[in-house]
């Protein structure tokens, strides 16, 4: 019951009182390494399928693409598997190798290692078998079956679609047999397979073989194996295998894998081994010229290969916290989760940023918001840089993108606040990057973007955006939904809020604040920035306080009294409008009604519509979205407002430091590392959506080492 943090280099323990949720010790054993550090949960019980299923693992690879599962072993929803490539960075995502699985065979006994589950909630039992699960960066199952010992372990190679699976075998008995199964696919990622969809030419070759699949015939799936013999399989096909998550979205949730060969690799009486096993994809003509057997080959000439990608996975991940400079351990750990969401993008050239894992792709309010916590507060200024740049390319009519969809068209222009936001994400940089070449970088090619943003904002643009006679914007009509808050289903709308929603004027105001003090920089001479802010905070004030809730409308001019989340940002951007005793007004009204430990909640939950719960299907999901769901962003700028509030000192930093403590629990639930979208309004407040979300972890971020960590006792970290 003890956690232990163990240096790789220095090889020294010591022990840390940490309480956790009773479940989460009573049943599994969890390792979770961030540079150089494991901590290190030792749990009695192992077996245990159903709580197990629903944590979760994830890799990245650079490029779009992925890896993700569960504790247990099983797959839990349908964007998982080993390998799912991105073919066009980083975007048409495809599940090429789902997992394997291992069966240990001697002469007195088989162990089924697999853990799978099938159509009714039926699944095999491989959980007995794990003794340890192991998240730095990479993964780790280790198995414990009779006298053998099996660490198998996972990773993705950067900037490429390859996976390798590194098996180091340690047997203290007799001979043995350690079979293995690929579970191989061809599938979008949010798609299922069936036997009829699973068709490829197969091409055997000496250890391994390739897949070209007859849905997209221009690719080729090679898998090669550091040795073993390829036995042929009767069954080619594994089916009804069911993931959990879907399950509870009441679809059917069932997928298909294609089991061509088994390996079978012998593992001498009391001896240790090594082997590997890699995945890529390539296009058809690499394929043609042989490189599958060239692949293999290289495999078996170096049977490191796949420990060789695993320790370049671990030198990176330890180079991306070196970077942030961070030793403190909250820090560290939302470090390595930020990196899983930068991608590149093939279309620009440039870097982005995913909104979510597993199936968001790059959407620019989502980016613009966790962009400090990702790219700044981890010192990527590199990064950085270039999503700045490539969003001031796509700005339109004022607008920059809400989202560049994964067919490859135009992008989505249907937000308000992206371009406000992307004001805050300049002010950022050049707070985190004040040197001479960044305020050159911004006059030359971003401030003629923002100079036209609030040109545009002010005369008007698309989906009814426009600047009213008191200075305040005006945004949405009829189905518009251009907040953050958009959900909409045919002609119904969750949460229209047309109008002048809260947020949208605060960002305003900021944005404007924002472009005085560059004009001020950069010897424009403009005081019509200066002139309107004062304007706009002057309407603020009289147009949003609410004295009969002490807080903030929602939106006016349709005066929408419902308590939200949204007025937080009235006292959390860098430039805001309310008197202090106002801005204290509000902290204590959304901790008071919203906070609920991972996040804020989006609606009251006094409210007639206040939906307390985020499952079942995607219509009774999408009516509570946004109508008392908790978003985990929204928590960064509450902990900059209550520290901003009740000043900073050493004794606020330590209530905020204790009000991100069901954030650390967390780290250990859902995806093992990360933050999820979204948690259920309800106690215990269950992560729902995605299952790491770029936001979530860019704001704590954020917050932590803005607000809270520079004024914590020396001994925290």
């Amino acid at each position: 019951r003890d956690l232990h943090v163990r240096s790789r280099r220095q090889r020294q323990m010591c022990i840390r009182d940490r309480f956790f949720h009773s479940y989460m010790l009573k049943y599994y054993k969890i390792l979770v390494k961030f540079r150089g550090i494991t901590m290190q949960f030792n749990i009695k019980v192992q077996n245990d399928f159903k709580n197990n299923i629903r944590r979760e693992w994830a890799l990245t690879n650079g490029l779009g693409g992925y890896a993700g599962g569960s504790v247990t072993g099983a797959i839990n929803r349908t964007h998982q598997g080993y390998l799912i490539a991105s073919l066009h960075a980083p975007v048409q995502r495809y599940v090429c190798f789902s997992k394997t699985n291992e069966k240990i065979v001697t002469d007195s006994h088989t162990y089924d290692l697999s853990s799978d589950q099938f159509k009714g909630g039926r699944h095999t039992d491989g959980i007995q078998y794990i003794s340890d699960f192991t998240y730095d960066g990479t993964i780790c199952f280790t198995y414990e079956a009779g006298d053998i010992t099996i660490k198998k372990h996972i990773a993705l190679a950067q900037g490429k679609n390859l996976a390798a699976v590194a098996y180091e075998v340690q047997n203290k008995g007799e001979a043995a047999k350690l079979l293995i199964t690929p579970l191989m696919n061809f599938r979008e990622h949010s798609e299922s397979s069936t036997v009829d969809s699973l068709k490829f030419e197969v091409q055997k070759q000496e250890h391994g073989f390739t897949l070209i699949p007859k849905a997209q015939d221009d690719h080729c799936i090679r898998i090669a194996f550091s040795g073993g013999e390829l036995i042929e399989r009767d069954d080619k096909y594994i089916c009804d295998l069911e993931a959990q998550t879907e399950v509870d979205n009441e679809v059917p949730g069932l997928d298909c894998a294609f089991c061509p060969y088994d390996v079978s690799v012998d593992i001498p009486a009391g001896e240790s081994m090594h082997f590997s096993v890699m995945c890529d994809i390539v296009p058809l003509e690499a394929c043609n010229n042989n490189s599958g057997t060239a692949f293999a080959k290289h495999l078996v000439s170096d049977n490191e290969s796949a420990f060789e990608i695993l320790r370049a996975q671990l030198d990176y991940t330890d180079e991306l916290i070196k970077r942030s400079g961070f030793t403190d351990d909250f820090a560290v750990k939302l470090t390595v989760a930020a990196n899983q969401f930068i991608a590149h993008r093939l279309s620009t050239g440039y870097d982005t940023v995913l909104a979510g894992l597993p199936w968001f792709t790059d959407w620019g309010r989502d980016t613009m918001i966790s962009y400090t916590g990702l790219t700044l507060c981890t010192g990527r200024f590199e990064k950085a840089h270039d999503i700045l740049l490539t969003f001031a390319k796509y700005c339109k009519d004022g607008l920059i993108p809400n989202m560049f969809p994964d067919s490859g068209l135009e992008p989505l222009y249907n937000t308000v606040d992206a371009s406000l936001w992307y004001f805050y994400a300049v002010y950022k940089y050049l707070e985190y990057v004040a040197t001479p070449d960044a305020y050159e970088f911004i006059k030359k090619d971003i401030y003629p973007c923002l100079k036209d943003i609030i040109s545009t904002y002010k005369k008007g643009t698309d989906f009814s955006i426009y600047m009213d006679t008191d200075g305040l914007i005006h945004a949405g009509s009829g189905l518009d939904q251009v907040t953050w808050m958009d959900v909409r289903v045919g002609d119904w709308v969750a949460t229209p809020r047309h109008g002048k929603p809260v947020e949208i004027n605060a960002l305003w105001y900021n944005a404007l604040c924002t472009m005085d003090m560059l004009q001020a920089k950069f010897n424009d001479n403009d005081e019509s920035y200066r002139q309107l802010a004062s304007l706009v905070k002057t309407s603020f004030n009289k147009r949003f306080w609410n004295e009969n809730t002490g807080c903030l409308y929602d939106v006016v001019d349709e005066d929408d009294d419902t308590i939200r989340p949204n007025q937080i940002y009235a006292v959390s951007l860098p430039f805001t409008m309310l008197d202090k005793e106002r801005e204290k007004a509000i902290v204590d009204t959304v901790t008071d009604k919203l906070y609920v430990g991972c996040g804020l909640r989006s609606l009251d939950p006094d409210h007639k519509d206040y939906h307390p719960i985020y499952i079942g299907s995607l219509s009774k999901r999408d009516h509570a979205y946004h109508q008392g769901t908790a978003w985990g962003f929204l928590l960064g700028g509450f902990i900059s407002a209550y520290v901003k509030v009740n000043g900073r000192t050493k004794a606020t930093a330590l209530c905020a430091d204790k009000l991100l403590d069901p954030v650390r629990e967390h780290l250990l639930n859902n995806c093992i590392g990360s933050i999820c979208e979204i948690f259920d309004g309800d106690a215990p407040h269950n992560g729902r959506g995605c299952y790491a979300q770029a936001w979530s972890v860019g704001e704590v971020l954020r917050c932590y080492c803005e607000d809270v960590l520079p004024m914590l006792p020396q001994a925290h970290s």
